[in-house]
C-alpha cells in the first residue's frame, strides 16, 4: 500500500523540530515560563505553512498573551508519521525525565490513510497518551488530545470524501474514547476542517493541509478549553 508520503513526495518534505521556541520572549514582568510539548504529524509540524502559522506556535503565542507568561514550544512531529513512527521518534528524542506544563497529541491520519488497523491504533494511541501524561508529570488536565482533521474536504481528497470521512470518524471515535477514559482534555477540530471545500482560505497552497487561517480557528478552541488551566 502506497503511503501519502510516496504519493505526494513534493508536498511531504517533512521536518523534525525539537527545542523550538515560540516567538514570545520573556520580559521583566513575566511571572512564569511554561514548557509546551506538541506531539504529532504533518498537522503539528505545519506542512506547507510558515513556522509562525503552525498551530503549536500560534497556541503558545495566544497562551502567552492570555496569561502574561512565556510558553516555550517544543515539537516532535513529521509529515507522514503514524502512531508507530511517533512512538519511535519520542524514544529517539531521549527526553528522559523532562516534564512539561502542557502536552498536545494529534496523530492518526496516516494510520487511516495507510489503512492500518483500528486495533493497532487503539494500542499505540493508548501508549502515546500514557507517555503524554507522564511528560505532563501525571497532570492529565495539562494534556489535550486534538481530533484528526478530515482531508476528504480538501482538493486532494474531494473525490473520495465520503469514504475518507467515514474512516476519519471511526479513528476519531477511538481517540476520543481513550482520551475520556484517561481524563484528558479533548478538542474536536474536525468540523472546522470540513469547511475546507467551501472556504479555500482554510486550505494551504498544497491543496491538502490546513492553512494558517484554519490553524487559528483550532487555536481559538484550544485556548477556550485551556481557560484557567495555568
Amino acid at each position: 500500500m502506497k503511503t501519502l508520503l510516496t504519493i505526494l513526495p513534493l508536498l511531504f518534505i517533512g521536518a523534525y523540530v525539537s527545542s523550538k521556541s515560540s516567538d514570545s520572549s520573556q520580559s521583566e514582568t513575566t511571572s512564569a515560563q511554561f514548557n509546551y510539548l506538541a506531539l504529532g504529524d504533518s498537522y503539528t509540524i505545519g506542512e506547507s505553512v510558515d513556522e509562525h502559522e503552525r498551530y503549536p506556535n500560534q497556541l503558545a503565542e495566544a497562551l502567552s498573551d492570555n496569561y502574561g507568561s512565556t510558553f516555550k514550544t517544543e515539537i516532535i512531529a513529521q509529515t507522514g508519521w503514524t502512531t508507530g513512527d511517533l512512538k519511535n521518534a519520542i524514544r529517539e528524542a531521549k527526553l528522559g525525565n523532562r516534564k512539561f506544563d502542557l502536552v498536545s497529541l494529534l496523530i492518526g491520519v496516516n494510520n487511516e490513510f495507510q489503512q492500518r488497523s483500528e486495533e493497532e491504533y487503539i494500542t499505540e494511541f493508548k501508549e502515546l497518551l500514557v507517555q503524554a501524561i507522564a511528560f505532563a508529570d501525571g497532570r492529565s488536565n495539562r494534556v489535550v488530545v486534538i481530533s484528526i482533521p478530515d482531508y476528504g474536504y480538501t482538493p486532494f481528497g474531494a473525490g473520495r470524501q465520503s469514504s475518507i470521512s467515514t474512516r476519519i470518524d471511526r479513528f476519531n471515535k477511538i481517540n476520543k474514547q481513550i482520551a475520556e477514559s484517561m481524563d484528558v482534555k479533548y478538542v474536536s477540530i474536525t468540523e472546522i476542517s470540513r469547511q475546507g471545500l467551501s472556504n479555500s482560505d482554510l486550505v494551504a497552497v498544497d491543496g491538502l493541509h490546513p492553512s494558517g487561517t484554519m490553524y487559528k480557528k483550532w487555536v481559538d478552541l484550544l485556548v477556550a478549553e485551556l481557560k484557567e488551566t495555568f
